[in-house]
């Protein structure tokens, strides 16, 4: 058996010659350099780092070395792979920052722009004027009550104690529904030429249905739109809405009318608020009265002195809101309720003139004109 040859030279070894080495250093360093970006450094690692690449060719051929020669070739081929390895680790850390430097210019977002191009919605104030101050009443234990715009004639009217003759059952006071035509091509009317449908010019019809529909005792609002034949000018508009109060129980008086009422304004207009009734006159109330508030801006500051002069209740002190009283017993007659045992309180506020006070709105066109301008300050309040 022969020896081992321990005289052989490794630089006869062609890859682990030393200038072999130096050359797979040296073409490792340039690829790397000459990289521009991080995909072409990342091909670069693969060709001179990787298993395939010629430094790792040349650190196999080391296990084919007599023992004496493992050494030195280890150590000459170490020192390429460690140069190697510094330089593609400080150009991965330069194109990194490269990177990061230009994503900050070219992915630069301005915070001062708007976050979203498409404008808010808004709530029409009306509905939610509307829904607030039905909701002190639900708070009260009242139910919502709701019925049909286009309404009988006997419902507008009839049922309220509106006369045969009283002007609002007149056209120009009430849009009357003309009737389907006969056979023979005439209207569907009345001998009056009336259809005996109307568009209802309050929510009062709803009273009386809420009547005709519960038994006693009943507390019903009665939110809604109502049609009247007015011009549409800054304080009067063909459309409008309203909503009433409907109490029926034993022993109901005035008296639980007022603090009801106390009760809403001081909800809506604040704690210090007051409210005071007028005698006044309404077919379908006995008593009747009209409520007034104290005014919201001056709070009766303005009366009698003329250095501090109010424009929204014209120095007055008081706000007119609208009608109440005393449900009429002819009322609770008609629709069934016995008036010997039973009474009970309404009232009816126009929304729309309540929205004004509340929000100082001056020209009540705004409010059906609309224009987002005037509806988007109101915001989404649900």
């Amino acid at each position: 058996m022969s020896a081992p040859n321990k005289s052989y030279d490794p630089v006869e070894v062609e890859a682990l010659k030393p200038e072999e080495i130096e050359r797979m250093r040296d073409e490792a360093l340039a690829a790397f350099a000459a990289a521009g970006d991080l995909d072409a450094l990342q091909e670069a690692k693969v060709a001179h780092t990787g298993g395939a690449s010629p430094l790792a060719l040349a650190n196999r051929e080391i296990g084919a070395l007599p023992p004496h020669a493992k050494a030195a070739a280890g150590k000459l081929v170490g020192q390429a792979r460690g140069a190697v390895n510094k330089a593609l680790a400080g150009r991965q850390a330069e194109l990194e920052a490269e990177r990061d430097a230009r994503v900050l210019v070219e992915e630069a977002v301005d915070v001062t722009l708007p976050h979203d191009r498409v404008p808010p919605g808004a709530r029409h104030p009306l509905t939610t004027m509307m829904e607030r101050v039905a909701d002190v009443f639900v708070s009260m234990g009242y139910e919502i009550a709701e019925g049909p715009e286009v309404e009988a004639e006997w419902f507008n009217f009839d049922a309220l104690n509106f006369g045969p003759d009283h002007p609002a059952r007149q056209m120009q006071d009430t849009f009357f529904v003309q009737g389907p035509k006969g056979a023979d091509g005439s209207k569907g009317a009345d001998s009056d030429g009336e259809s005996g449908v109307v568009l209802r010019t309050h929510t009062s019809p709803v009273q009386a249905r809420a009547l005709l529909d519960r038994e006693p005792p009943v507390y019903v609002v009665c939110p809604g739109r109502v049609y009247r034949t007015d011009e549409l000018d800054a304080t009067h508009t063909p459309v409008f809405h309203q909503i009433e109060l409907l109490a029926v129980d034993e022993g109901l008086t005035m008296a639980d009318l007022k603090g009801t009422l106390d009760h809403m304004v001081q909800s809506l207009f604040g704690a210090d608020m007051k409210t005071r009734l007028r005698p006044n006159y309404f077919p379908f109330t006995e008593p009747s009265a009209e409520m007034d508030m104290l005014c919201y801006v001056c709070k009766g500051e303005s009366v009698g002195n003329p250095d501090r002069p109010c424009r929204t209740c014209s120095s007055e002190g008081w706000i007119e809101l609208g009608g109440c009283g005393m449900v009429n017993p002819r009322v609770l007659t008609a629709c069934g309720v016995d008036p010997e045992k039973y009474s009970g309180f309404a009232f009816g506020f126009g929304i729309e003139r309540m929205l004004m006070f509340r929000h100082n709105v001056e020209d009540m066109r705004d409010m059906v004109e609309g224009d987002v301008r005037f509806t988007r300050p109101f915001g989404m309040e649900i």
